[in-house]
């Protein structure tokens, strides 16, 4: 991944234009997580959102009785956190570096600033928000048909 653009060569952004990823390529810093790194848990305060370069980060639920349940493990490429966008800003999962992890952290609350002075800019933004979040959804939607595929579920 290039230093001057961390966004190039990454689906989520690509239908951004140069000048959009320019904008957002300037709220990012490069930030490392050990391995079992707690980055946040669900129902904090949400404050960042990460473009995973290296490693991985496993996305959890509480289950009581259980524990952490991981849901779902991140990888390259992969975009962690969007729910520092949408009031009231609380993480709906749990996240944790499951391996060492380098990522490009975001200035949420400089983008924030940025999609409400420029709503072009923020509707860009969201969509790509939404686009990271529609891949999740199918992600989810194809582990849970693989989970139930043969089973007398109804």
């Amino acid at each position: 991944m290039r230093t001057d653009d961390p966004l190039a060569g990454i689906a989520t952004f690509s239908h951004l234009s140069p000048a959009e990823r320019a904008v957002i390529s300037g709220t990012t810093r490069v930030v490392q997580f050990p391995a079992g790194e707690r980055l946040f848990d669900e129902g904090e305060s949400a404050d960042g959102c990460w473009l995973i370069q290296e490693g991985r980060i496993a996305l959890d639920i509480a289950v009581p009785g259980r524990g952490d349940v991981v849901v779902q493990t991140l990888g390259p490429g992969d975009l962690l956190g969007w729910s520092w966008l949408v009031a009231p800003f609380r993480w709906h999962f749990g996240a944790r570096a499951v391996q060492p992890t380098t990522a490009v952290a975001f200035d949420t609350a400089r983008l924030r600033e940025l999609a409400e002075a420029d709503p072009a800019f923020g509707y860009a933004l969201v969509l790509t928000l939404f686009t990271a979040v529609l891949q999740r959804l199918q992600t989810t939607r194809a582990r849970l048909l693989d989970l139930y595929r043969g089973s007398d579920v109804h």
